[in-house]
Protein backbone atom coordinates (compact mmCIF):
# COMPACT_ATOMS: atom_id res chain seq x y z
CA UNK A 1 0.00 0.00 0.00
CA UNK A 2 2.68 2.57 0.71
CA UNK A 3 6.41 1.87 -0.25
CA UNK A 4 9.89 4.07 -0.02
CA UNK A 5 13.51 3.53 -1.27
CA UNK A 6 16.22 5.60 -0.53
CA UNK A 7 13.39 8.27 0.26
CA UNK A 8 15.46 11.57 1.00
CA UNK A 9 14.83 15.04 1.08
CA UNK A 10 17.60 18.16 1.80
CA UNK A 11 16.51 21.41 2.56
CA UNK A 12 20.07 23.11 1.41
CA UNK A 13 22.55 22.08 3.79
CA UNK A 14 19.48 20.46 6.24
CA UNK A 15 19.27 17.01 5.70
CA UNK A 16 15.29 16.78 6.66
CA UNK A 17 14.86 12.52 5.68
CA UNK A 18 18.04 10.41 4.78
CA UNK A 19 17.22 7.30 2.86
CA UNK A 20 14.25 5.89 4.22
CA UNK A 21 13.06 2.45 3.29
CA UNK A 22 9.48 1.62 4.36
CA UNK A 23 6.88 -0.96 3.36
CA UNK A 24 3.26 -0.85 4.85
CA UNK A 25 0.59 -3.71 3.39
CA UNK A 26 -2.85 -3.76 3.35
CA UNK A 27 -4.89 -3.71 6.76
CA UNK A 28 -2.07 -2.00 8.89
CA UNK A 29 -2.29 0.80 11.42
CA UNK A 30 1.29 2.26 10.82
CA UNK A 31 2.56 4.02 13.53
CA UNK A 32 4.94 6.68 12.52
CA UNK A 33 6.91 7.61 15.63
CA UNK A 34 9.69 10.49 16.30
CA UNK A 35 10.24 13.75 18.41
CA UNK A 36 9.39 17.14 16.71
CA UNK A 37 12.13 18.18 13.59
CA UNK A 38 12.40 14.25 13.40
CA UNK A 39 11.09 14.15 9.63
CA UNK A 40 7.76 13.32 10.42
CA UNK A 41 5.59 15.58 8.66
CA UNK A 42 8.50 16.06 5.29
CA UNK A 43 7.75 11.89 4.74
CA UNK A 44 4.16 12.56 4.95
CA UNK A 45 4.69 15.75 2.16
CA UNK A 46 6.84 13.41 0.30
CA UNK A 47 4.45 10.50 0.40
CA UNK A 48 1.42 12.92 -1.27
CA UNK A 49 3.51 14.47 -3.42
CA UNK A 50 3.83 17.95 -1.98
CA UNK A 51 7.26 17.90 -2.08
CA UNK A 52 9.55 16.44 -4.29
CA UNK A 53 12.18 13.99 -3.13
CA UNK A 54 15.64 15.16 -3.30
CA UNK A 55 16.33 11.61 -4.28
CA UNK A 56 14.58 7.89 -3.77
CA UNK A 57 11.12 7.49 -4.24
CA UNK A 58 7.28 6.86 -2.62
CA UNK A 59 4.80 4.98 -3.93
CA UNK A 60 1.03 4.47 -3.13
CA UNK A 61 -1.02 1.33 -3.95
CA UNK A 62 1.59 1.38 -6.98
CA UNK A 63 1.19 5.01 -7.56
CA UNK A 64 4.52 6.67 -8.28
CA UNK A 65 4.14 10.00 -5.85
CA UNK A 66 5.66 12.53 -8.37
CA UNK A 67 4.59 11.18 -11.82
CA UNK A 68 0.87 9.80 -10.90
CA UNK A 69 0.27 12.57 -7.67
CA UNK A 70 -3.33 13.34 -8.72
CA UNK A 71 -4.10 9.32 -8.57
CA UNK A 72 -2.41 9.31 -5.27
CA UNK A 73 -4.54 12.01 -4.09
CA UNK A 74 -7.76 10.03 -5.27
CA UNK A 75 -6.95 6.97 -2.85
CA UNK A 76 -6.06 8.73 0.32
CA UNK A 77 -7.08 10.87 2.63
CA UNK A 78 -5.36 13.20 4.38
CA UNK A 79 -5.36 15.07 7.96
CA UNK A 80 -2.30 17.57 8.27
CA UNK A 81 -0.91 18.45 11.70
CA UNK A 82 -1.95 22.27 10.72
CA UNK A 83 -5.18 22.08 9.54
CA UNK A 84 -6.54 25.58 7.77
CA UNK A 85 -10.01 26.00 7.12
CA UNK A 86 -11.55 29.10 5.98
CA UNK A 87 -13.65 30.60 9.13
CA UNK A 88 -15.96 32.40 6.77
CA UNK A 89 -17.46 28.82 5.87
CA UNK A 90 -19.78 26.70 7.36
CA UNK A 91 -18.76 23.67 8.36
CA UNK A 92 -21.07 22.31 5.90
CA UNK A 93 -20.45 24.54 2.41
CA UNK A 94 -16.62 23.58 3.29
CA UNK A 95 -17.49 20.01 2.98
CA UNK A 96 -19.85 19.68 0.14
CA UNK A 97 -17.00 22.36 -1.75
CA UNK A 98 -14.49 19.30 -1.03
CA UNK A 99 -16.86 17.07 -1.95
CA UNK A 100 -17.58 18.17 -5.00
CA UNK A 101 -13.83 18.54 -5.83
CA UNK A 102 -13.13 14.86 -4.81
CA UNK A 103 -16.15 13.55 -6.55
CA UNK A 104 -17.16 9.40 -6.02
CA UNK A 105 -18.58 10.95 -2.06
CA UNK A 106 -21.73 8.61 -0.50
CA UNK A 107 -23.81 11.39 0.92
CA UNK A 108 -25.00 9.04 3.48
CA UNK A 109 -21.39 8.07 4.66
CA UNK A 110 -20.51 11.35 4.95
CA UNK A 111 -23.83 12.06 7.38
CA UNK A 112 -22.62 9.04 9.64
CA UNK A 113 -19.78 10.48 10.31
CA UNK A 114 -21.16 13.49 10.96
CA UNK A 115 -23.79 12.19 13.26
CA UNK A 116 -20.83 10.30 14.91
CA UNK A 117 -19.00 13.47 15.87
CA UNK A 118 -21.80 15.62 16.73
CA UNK A 119 -20.71 17.95 14.67
CA UNK A 120 -22.71 20.97 13.72
CA UNK A 121 -22.64 21.85 10.09
CA UNK A 122 -24.60 25.19 10.69
CA UNK A 123 -21.83 27.09 12.17
CA UNK A 124 -19.14 29.23 10.83
CA UNK A 125 -15.44 27.28 10.91
CA UNK A 126 -14.50 30.72 13.09
CA UNK A 127 -17.05 30.39 15.61
CA UNK A 128 -15.52 26.54 15.98
CA UNK A 129 -13.32 25.34 19.05
CA UNK A 130 -9.91 24.09 17.88
CA UNK A 131 -11.26 20.26 18.87
CA UNK A 132 -14.61 20.68 16.24
CA UNK A 133 -12.28 22.17 13.70
CA UNK A 134 -10.28 19.51 13.77
CA UNK A 135 -13.50 16.94 13.99
CA UNK A 136 -14.23 18.42 10.13
CA UNK A 137 -10.95 17.81 9.33
CA UNK A 138 -11.33 14.47 10.53
CA UNK A 139 -15.31 13.91 8.43
CA UNK A 140 -13.11 15.91 5.52
CA UNK A 141 -10.18 13.24 5.27
CA UNK A 142 -12.38 10.17 6.16
CA UNK A 143 -15.60 10.91 4.33
CA UNK A 144 -14.54 8.76 0.88
CA UNK A 145 -13.91 5.97 2.99
CA UNK A 146 -10.27 6.16 1.01
CA UNK A 147 -8.33 3.19 0.98
CA UNK A 148 -5.18 4.87 2.54
CA UNK A 149 -5.18 7.36 5.58
CA UNK A 150 -2.77 9.68 6.02
CA UNK A 151 -2.83 11.17 9.29
CA UNK A 152 -0.24 13.61 11.15
CA UNK A 153 -0.97 14.29 14.83
CA UNK A 154 -4.69 13.33 14.32
CA UNK A 155 -5.75 13.71 17.83
CA UNK A 156 -5.25 17.33 18.94
CA UNK A 157 -7.65 18.70 20.28
CA UNK A 158 -10.23 16.25 20.71
CA UNK A 159 -11.67 15.23 24.16
CA UNK A 160 -10.55 11.88 25.45
CA UNK A 161 -14.14 10.86 24.20
CA UNK A 162 -13.67 12.00 20.71
CA UNK A 163 -10.22 10.55 20.65
CA UNK A 164 -11.62 7.14 21.41
CA UNK A 165 -14.56 7.12 18.30
CA UNK A 166 -11.87 8.48 16.23
CA UNK A 167 -9.35 5.66 17.04
CA UNK A 168 -12.42 3.05 16.85
CA UNK A 169 -12.80 4.36 12.86
CA UNK A 170 -8.90 3.73 12.34
CA UNK A 171 -9.87 0.13 13.57
CA UNK A 172 -12.41 -0.04 11.05
CA UNK A 173 -10.55 1.27 8.43
CA UNK A 174 -7.70 -1.36 9.34
CA UNK A 175 -10.93 -4.13 9.41
CA UNK A 176 -11.95 -3.54 6.33
CA UNK A 177 -8.56 -3.69 4.25
CA UNK A 178 -7.67 -0.16 4.11
CA UNK A 179 -4.37 1.13 5.80
CA UNK A 180 -3.79 4.11 8.11
CA UNK A 181 -0.06 5.93 8.73
CA UNK A 182 -0.52 7.05 11.70
CA UNK A 183 2.09 10.28 12.79
CA UNK A 184 2.41 11.25 16.17
CA UNK A 185 4.62 11.51 19.52
CA UNK A 186 1.62 10.62 21.91
CA UNK A 187 2.70 7.05 22.30
CA UNK A 188 -0.61 6.22 24.32
CA UNK A 189 -2.74 6.20 21.16
CA UNK A 190 -0.54 4.68 19.24
CA UNK A 191 0.20 1.89 21.44
CA UNK A 192 -4.44 1.65 21.14
CA UNK A 193 -4.57 0.91 17.74
CA UNK A 194 -1.05 0.31 15.40
CA UNK A 195 -0.33 -2.78 14.38
CA UNK A 196 3.60 -1.65 13.62
CA UNK A 197 5.48 1.20 14.53
CA UNK A 198 8.55 3.13 12.74
CA UNK A 199 11.24 5.51 14.83
CA UNK A 200 13.29 8.05 13.48
CA UNK A 201 15.37 10.28 14.55
CA UNK A 202 17.36 12.92 12.58
CA UNK A 203 15.51 11.98 9.34
CA UNK A 204 16.77 8.29 10.06
CA UNK A 205 14.74 5.60 10.67
CA UNK A 206 16.18 3.97 14.16
CA UNK A 207 13.77 0.74 14.15
CA UNK A 208 10.42 -1.26 13.16
CA UNK A 209 8.65 -3.17 15.64
CA UNK A 210 5.70 -4.17 16.29
CA UNK A 211 3.45 -1.84 19.41
CA UNK A 212 3.85 -5.07 21.83
CA UNK A 213 7.38 -5.02 21.18
CA UNK A 214 8.03 -1.01 21.50
CA UNK A 215 6.09 -1.12 24.77
CA UNK A 216 7.67 -3.78 26.62
CA UNK A 217 10.75 -1.67 26.44
CA UNK A 218 9.14 2.05 27.79
CA UNK A 219 9.66 3.27 30.71
CA UNK A 220 6.98 4.79 33.10
CA UNK A 221 7.32 6.42 37.13
CA UNK A 222 5.00 5.00 38.72
CA UNK A 223 3.87 6.62 42.03
CA UNK A 224 1.60 4.16 44.64
CA UNK A 225 -0.01 5.40 48.06
CA UNK A 226 -0.44 2.33 50.34
CA UNK A 227 -1.83 1.85 53.70
CA UNK A 228 0.85 -0.48 54.92
CA UNK A 229 4.66 0.38 54.33
CA UNK A 230 6.16 -0.88 50.89
CA UNK A 231 8.82 -3.60 51.20
CA UNK A 232 11.52 -1.81 48.80
CA UNK A 233 13.86 -4.98 48.69
CA UNK A 234 10.82 -6.73 47.09
CA UNK A 235 9.96 -4.53 44.75
CA UNK A 236 13.46 -4.11 43.25
CA UNK A 237 13.83 -7.73 43.12
CA UNK A 238 9.77 -7.61 41.23
CA UNK A 239 10.23 -8.34 37.34
CA UNK A 240 10.33 -5.35 35.01
CA UNK A 241 10.83 -2.97 38.29
CA UNK A 242 14.04 -0.74 37.76
CA UNK A 243 14.32 0.97 41.14
CA UNK A 244 11.96 1.61 43.87
CA UNK A 245 12.40 5.12 46.29
CA UNK A 246 9.91 5.90 48.70
CA UNK A 247 7.44 8.39 48.60
CA UNK A 248 4.97 10.71 50.55
CA UNK A 249 2.23 8.04 52.08
CA UNK A 250 4.10 5.31 49.35
CA UNK A 251 6.69 4.53 47.09
CA UNK A 252 8.14 6.01 43.77
CA UNK A 253 8.87 3.18 41.36
CA UNK A 254 10.01 3.16 38.10
CA UNK A 255 8.43 0.21 35.40
CA UNK A 256 10.09 -1.17 32.21
CA UNK A 257 7.01 -3.03 30.17
CA UNK A 258 4.29 -4.76 31.81
CA UNK A 259 3.39 -3.39 35.52
CA UNK A 260 1.51 -6.57 36.20
CA UNK A 261 4.16 -8.49 38.53
CA UNK A 262 4.57 -4.55 40.68
CA UNK A 263 0.40 -4.41 41.21
CA UNK A 264 0.57 -8.29 42.16
CA UNK A 265 3.24 -7.46 45.01
CA UNK A 266 1.61 -4.08 45.88
CA UNK A 267 -2.34 -5.53 46.11
CA UNK A 268 -1.73 -6.45 50.39
CA UNK A 269 -0.45 -3.44 50.89
CA UNK A 270 -3.87 -1.67 50.52
CA UNK A 271 -3.15 0.96 47.33
CA UNK A 272 -5.42 3.84 47.85
CA UNK A 273 -4.16 5.52 44.45
CA UNK A 274 -1.73 5.31 41.54
CA UNK A 275 0.00 7.71 39.67
CA UNK A 276 1.29 7.18 36.31
CA UNK A 277 3.04 8.98 34.01
CA UNK A 278 2.47 9.08 30.60
CA UNK A 279 5.43 7.22 28.14
CA UNK A 280 7.73 9.64 27.45
CA UNK A 281 8.76 9.26 24.08
CA UNK A 282 12.15 10.56 24.77
CA UNK A 283 12.82 8.36 27.37
CA UNK A 284 11.59 5.46 24.64
CA UNK A 285 13.96 7.42 21.83
CA UNK A 286 17.03 6.99 24.43
CA UNK A 287 17.04 3.37 25.10
CA UNK A 288 16.22 2.43 21.53
CA UNK A 289 19.52 4.85 20.15
CA UNK A 290 21.47 3.17 22.96
CA UNK A 291 21.65 0.14 20.54
CA UNK A 292 22.68 2.85 17.47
Amino acid sequence: MIRTVGLSKRFGDTVALDHLDLEVGPGCIFGFLGPNGAGKSTTIRLLLGLLRPTSGRAEVLGHDVVRDRRQVHRVVGYLPGDVSIDPDLTARQYLDHLSALRGGVDPQARDELVERFDLDLGRRIGTLSHGNRQKVAIVQACMHRPQVLVLDEPTQGLDPLVQRTFLDLLRETRDRGGTVFLSSHVLSEVEDVADVVAVVRGGRLVATTSVAELTDRTRRRVVLTTHSPADLDALRATEGVISAAPSDGGVEVVVEGSMAALFQLAAPWGVDRVVADEVDLAGVFLHLYEDH
